[in-house]
């Protein structure tokens, strides 16, 4: 038959016929694969799911081997090129489609931008963290503390508060990093501004003053909407996979994002521009480059900033961001390390070393040179990953809690441990 795998077990002599379907094999199918009927059945071993699927998705394509990201079937250079609107974006991820007028995206923006302020005894929360706490630790647990403000969010399968819910974590992603960030600073938090855009509006709250009214830089708002866009979702990684994970028990969406978040704030995944900005820094010069790759040559340095899970090419995203550094430069001055960042990419794309293993610049290496000279603390790089990838998280957790096909996650395991064996007493243990 054209569509099945047969797998002939060498211990028994059997013959298996497995159904292929999207070119995959279900794993349970190998559970029928056993040496006799006391046996458990065959189990797939796959360690940090490099060749697992584990869900059927509609949201995020990525062809990793031609550099290719999709957001619902359109590319991410037309979004990001064409849209300028990062929740024209979201709208595009939660629904399934692009707005189909502009009332509708207005309308959807009017019901983001309502849900930006938030409770005031948000505030008495936040100063209970001490004054250098982490703007990524403060964003995760007052995201999570959010679920005690509104009672109904647990009703997930009720369409209605789950859409409330989804637009209020939208809505309130820039206003809790804007008071993050805030309080590290020991600044008056700032309301959101209905007159502004969702982007203007983050900026507003994380650079206001002295000024009666702030008026971020035209440029500037651009650039911070691309930035979003580009990081809004990325298909099942880390951090999406812990909002599947913890979504699949039913509990509510603020604490899965807030699950999410930690994932997130790991230096292998939304840290790793802040990474990148620290080798630039130790780099220090454009003449210590070479010294620098042969160090990583000899298994000594770390080249950040190149290399992806998924991308054996080009990442799509990084080469928007890298032209986008040009626009912000021309704004803000050329940030120094540009130079070091630019000789780093042109040895990294010339030298077999690099090239023999595809190791080329991803979405950290420029982003955070732009976030640097938008005037961006380095401990705030993660929150700028987190507040858009909020809008792939719910896309993706709607989609999990709507697939009949999920239970609660609950991988398998190996185990290698000691076999039954009985409690000593503590007098007759020996050594």
């Amino acid at each position: 038959m054209p569509n099945t795998l047969t797998i002939t077990d060498n211990r028994t002599g059997k013959s298996y016929e497995l159904p292929i379907e999207n070119n995959t094999i279900r794993s349970l199918d190998l559970r029928k694969i056993k040496v006799n009927e006391d046996d458990f059945g065959l189990m797939p071993y796959d360690p940090s799911l490099m060749n697992t699927a584990s869900v059927v998705s509609k949201i995020t394509f990525i062809d990793g081997d031609k550099g290719i990201l999709l957001y619902r079937g359109y590319p991410i250079e037309q979004l990001a090129e064409q849209s300028w609107s990062f929740l024209e974006v979201a709208y595009l991820l939660i629904n399934g489609e692009l707005p189909p007028t502009g009332d509708a995206l207005a309308s959807f923006q009017e019901d983001v931008k309502k849900h930006m302020f938030v409770h005031e005894n948000i505030k008495k929360f936040m100063n209970g963290f001490r004054y250098d706490a982490h703007p990524m630790a403060i964003f995760m647990s007052t995201m999570g503390a959010l679920s005690t403000f509104y009672p109904d969010t647990r009703k997930i399968f009720d369409p209605e508060i789950r859409r409330l819910q989804m637009w209020r974590i939208l809505g309130k992603a820039p206003t809790l990093a804007g008071y993050a960030c805030r309080h590290r600073e020991g600044l008056p938090y700032i309301y959101p501004d209905m007159e502004m855009t969702y982007t203007g509006n983050f900026l507003n709250m994380m650079f206001q003053r002295t000024e009666k009214k702030y008026h971020p830089h035209p440029v500037i708002e651009k650039a911070m909407s691309i930035l979003f866009i580009l990081h809004a979702d990325h298909e099942q990684n880390c951090s999406t996979n812990v909002m599947r994970s913890i979504g699949s028990s039913h509990v509510d969406p603020y604490s899965a994002v807030a699950g999410a978040t930690a994932a997130l704030w790991g230096p292998l995944h939304g840290g790793a521009n802040e990474a990148v900005i620290h080798m630039l820094k130790e780099i220090g010069n454009v003449k210590n480059i070479p010294d620098f790759i042969k160090g990583v040559k000899e298994g000594k340095r770390k080249l950040m900033g190149f290399g992806h899970r998924v991308y054996k090419n080009y990442d799509p995203r990084a080469k928007i961001i890298k032209q986008l550094t040009q626009e912000v430069f021309e704004v803000t001055g050329a940030n120094p390390k540009m130079e070091i960042a630019m000789e780093l990419e042109k040895i990294a794309l010339n030298d077999e070393y690099f090239i023999s293993r595809k190791l080329y610049p991803n979405v950290d290496f420029y982003s955070g040179l732009i976030y640097e000279m938008m005037g961006f603390a380095l401990e705030f790089y993660p929150v700028l990953f987190a507040i858009p990838r909020v809008a792939g998280w719910l896309a993706q957790w709607e989609e999990h809690v709507l697939d009949a096909e999920q239970k609660i996650t609950r991988p398998r395991q190996i185990y290698l441990g000691h076999e039954r064996r009985d409690y000593v007493p503590r007098k007759e243990r020996k050594g």
